[in-house]
């Protein structure tokens, strides 16, 4: 599919869930894209959602959303188990697919996913917001610069409390819930980000909930190197977000927010996003805080999707591809080795 290098992108949204109107919300000025369509199995939902955010048309079908000519691409919020069929249905109908993480409950699915895209032509990325976020830009550069020297070991994690569980999404096994898809899919993709592939072999111990999913995770990840990781994530905590990056002589920390703000008082609730730094190896050297540009996630990375599938930059999409493989082999890992108590290999 080609796609006009004059127009901004233009994007139909599949499905009314609140993370679609956070979409939506923050993508309404930007000059890059334009969300032209919505659609929800109910069409006075998708009415109400098009009405709602100056949305020009509203489908009472995901099928109809495909089918609309007038899309170059869609962004897809379903829940997980829904993303691996509607990424492939919107892609073989000649869209561009930017879906919400994590990209499916499987390394199969993932790669089936990928295979639709090469073989339509069209560009599939998983999006992370926070993956686009200038802080982590700023946070790679810390470690390309030899700030801390050669990576050692690292932890990250992600937990919250999980709203109105008896009816939540997450608490559903059939939809591809779980502390670990929901939550640990983030530590596990800036692990991924900062150690540049997949461990060779995981550890992992879960909490399960009566419905069947965890309700939290633990995990230890080794790498060929030597080197180590560890993951944790909870749907049963106050709300935690941070990472400790540790080299041979400096130590990196952040929170890795998926939406950052100046101020702690952005009317949408967006907090600063801590990044700070030590050089060198003592107790008594004071951490060196890093100032990022900030804004929501959602428009960075639908502005990064925007502008690769406008340069046809299929290099960065390949290079976001193996990122994912990477992610789903380890989390299908994870989930093996929660379920079983042994150490598993990562299938990559």
């Amino acid at each position: 599919m080609t796609t006009s290098h004059t127009h901004p992108l233009r994007i139909g949204i599949l499905g009314c869930a609140n993370i679609a109107k956070q979409f939506a919300r923050d993508v309404a000025d930007s000059p890059l894209l334009s969300v032209q369509a919505v659609a929800s199995r109910d069409i006075t939902k998708s009415q109400a959602f098009a009405q709602a955010n100056g949305i020009a048309r509203a489908h009472g079908s995901y099928e109809a959303l495909l089918a609309d000519t007038n899309l170059d691409a869609i962004y897809i919020p379903l829940p997980n188990s829904l993303h691996a069929e509607w990424a492939i249905r919107a892609m073989q109908a000649g869209k561009h697919v930017l879906c919400e993480k994590p990209l499916a409950l499987s390394l199969a699915e993932v790669t089936r996913m990928f295979d639709v895209a090469r073989q339509h032509g069209v560009m599939l990325l998983e999006s992370y917001p926070y993956w686009f976020q200038p802080q982590t830009r700023d946070l790679l550069a810390c470690l390309s610069s030899d700030k801390i020297g050669e990576v050692r070991s690292m932890q990250a994690s992600f937990g919250f409390t999980l709203g109105n569980p008896d009816t939540n999404i997450r608490m559903k096994p059939e939809l591809g819930g779980g502390a670990l898809l929901d939550a640990g899919s983030y530590p596990i993709s800036l692990i991924r980000l900062v150690m540049g592939c997949a461990p060779e072999r995981v550890l992992a111990h879960a909490n399960w909930a009566t419905t069947g999913v965890d309700i939290s995770m633990m995990a230890t990840l080794f790498y060929a190197d030597g080197k180590r990781a560890q993951m944790s994530c909870a749907m049963d905590t106050a709300n935690h977000r941070r990472a400790t990056i540790v080299g041979s002589h400096g130590t990196v920390e952040t929170e890795y927010l998926n939406h950052t703000s100046d101020t702690h008082t952005h009317p949408w609730g967006y907090l600063p996003s801590q990044l700070r730094v030590r050089q060198g190896i003592a107790n008594n050297i004071a951490f060196e805080e890093i100032h990022s540009a900030t804004g929501s996630g959602f428009r960075f990375a639908a502005e990064a999707f925007a502008q690769v599938v406008r340069e046809g930059d299929t290099a960065a999409i390949e290079r976001a591809a193996v990122a994912s493989h990477d992610i789903v082999a380890t989390l299908d890992a994870i989930q093996t080795s929660a379920k079983t108590g042994q150490v598993v290999n990562v299938n990559r």
